[in-house]
């Protein structure tokens, strides 16, 4: 197995809650993420008796009694405008929307923590909750890190139908938020670019000593009029234009050095390639999953989908996240463009159609993964330097001013114990800042779940405000 600079194994599938998974990655270790998760759609999914992915089922319903209402004080606690916004949301919609945005606001929030700040994140959403999840992403990434909402014609047109047999026109796309965690993210178009058409490709109808074709293009200025700085000679050619060189020195003995400029006859052409066309932020050419490569997964995307989102936004080798992979398309196209990849589902049955779909799609029937339960440990936290002769302990008592973090009794510091905010079971570190002191009765009535667990209970019992 590769192992990169953090603390994951490359081809791990976890079978796990994907926040616990998440709690315990090391921070900035990820390339691309990539997350299909339940759209909050009000349906029940089941695969069927008899396809590959049958016994996946889920739930796609939002209640408060199906979230932890202890996730809400969390995203209070570390982000104020997200914790705005989930309110805003039950105002605007009602309960379920909250419930469904604050068990996305947790998994968001350490999604954003391991992405490389080079990295990317594309989420897939329906218009059931894309516009409260753009407001979310504002609110973790930054406004300004937004950088595309991709449209997605997954169904060709309508289908045939009386125009009085609906309210509504046919709903017939999805949404993909691009997000990225800096300015300096990774994006390469042209290698999604979309091939030239044979008539186009006959346009190009010379070839280099490697065999690439091109045609000579003259050299044109990027702009009208003269322009005086672009004026100087080049292995003896001064200005191949009326205007001048298409760039600076520089850039022209970079093209040349390249290979990209061809002189003949005292004259000097470009070498124009076929590069293929543009893609833009709405994708009608790729279709929903059908024929052979249906698993019968209720939610399946198409593999080409995958494939140009890695292909776009990461590099051979570069780490692959998805946290809901579900039938795990999006570890077939990591896998099959030669990148590390890293999926998490809550189901077990996530496993045998990972196998299935690297033996049947990939014919690689005996690929080495690792199925793990248990989260990873962190091993990217600085090292605390307390002041000398200051135990963790005695730090934590005057941190809590003497008051138990639970029942905010105050204690003399042998009546307090040393306990973790979010237990190691749950991917929580052995670090300082997951340190608190509780009495003991706080801690054995804390048990294993997190603070903002037993807080929540502690609320619940008007034992806390």
């Amino acid at each position: 197995m590769d192992r990169g600079s953090g603390n994951w194994v490359n081809r791990t599938l976890y079978i796990r809650d994907n926040l616990d998974i998440l709690r315990g990655m090391n921070s900035d270790t990820v390339d691309l993420i990539y997350l299909d998760p339940p759209f909050n759609s009000n349906r029940d999914y089941e695969a069927p008796i008899g396809s590959k992915a049958a016994g996946a089922a889920f739930k796609d319903s939002w209640h408060l009694s199906d979230v932890d209402l202890a996730w809400h004080g969390e995203v209070a606690e570390k982000n104020q405008a997200l914790y705005d916004v989930i309110s805003a949301s039950r105002t605007a919609h009602g309960k379920g929307m909250m419930s469904y945005l604050v068990m996305m606001s947790v998994r968001l929030i350490e999604l954003e923590r391991v992405l490389k700040p080079t990295g990317s994140i594309y989420l897939h959403c329906d218009p059931t909750a894309s516009h409260y999840l753009k407001m979310v992403m504002d609110s973790i990434f930054g406004k300004n890190m937004f950088r595309n909402e991709i449209v997605w014609e997954r169904i060709k047109g309508a289908g045939k139908r009386s125009q009085h047999a609906s309210r509504s026109f046919g709903k017939v796309v999805d949404y993909i938020l691009l997000y990225s965690k800096s300015d300096t993210y990774h994006l390469d178009l042209e290698a999604v670019a979309v091939p030239l058409e044979k008539e186009d490709l006959k346009k190009f109808n010379r070839t280099d000593s490697k065999g690439v074709y091109y045609r000579r293009s003259p050299f044109r200025p990027p702009g009208l009029g003269d322009r005086p700085n672009l004026c100087f000679t080049y292995k003896g050619i001064a200005n191949p234009h009326p205007s001048g060189w298409v760039g600076s020195i520089e850039f022209i003995k970079e093209l040349d050095e390249q290979g990209d400029i061809e002189f003949v006859d005292n004259k000097c052409y470009r070498k124009q390639r076929p590069k293929g066309t543009p893609i833009h932020s709405l994708w009608k050419d790729i279709p929903q999953v059908g024929g052979n490569v249906d698993t019968g997964y209720p939610t399946q995307k198409p593999l080409p989908l995958l494939e140009r989102i890695i292909m776009a936004s990461s590099n051979e080798g570069d780490l692959i996240l998805d946290p809901f992979c579900g039938c795990a398309t999006t570890m077939v196209a990591a896998e099959k463009l030669g990148r590390q990849w890293i999926g998490i589902d809550i189901s077990p049955q996530a496993k045998a159609l990972i196998e299935n779909r690297m033996a049947e799609e990939l014919g690689f029937p005996s690929l080495e993964i690792d199925y793990l339960t248990e989260p990873p440990k962190r091993t990217d936290l600085p090292q605390v330097y307390l002041p000398e002769g200051m135990s963790e302990k005695r730090w934590l008592y005057g941190k809590q001013e003497g008051r138990c973090a639970g029942c905010r009794e105050l204690m003399p510091p042998k009546n307090l114990t040393t306990d973790h905010i979010i237990p190691r079971s749950k991917g929580g570190h052995s670090h300082l800042d997951n340190y608190q002191l509780l009495c003991g009765w706080c801690n054995s009535s804390k048990g294993n779940r997190t603070q903002e667990e037993f807080l929540a209970s502690l609320r619940e019992r008007g034992l806390r405000r």
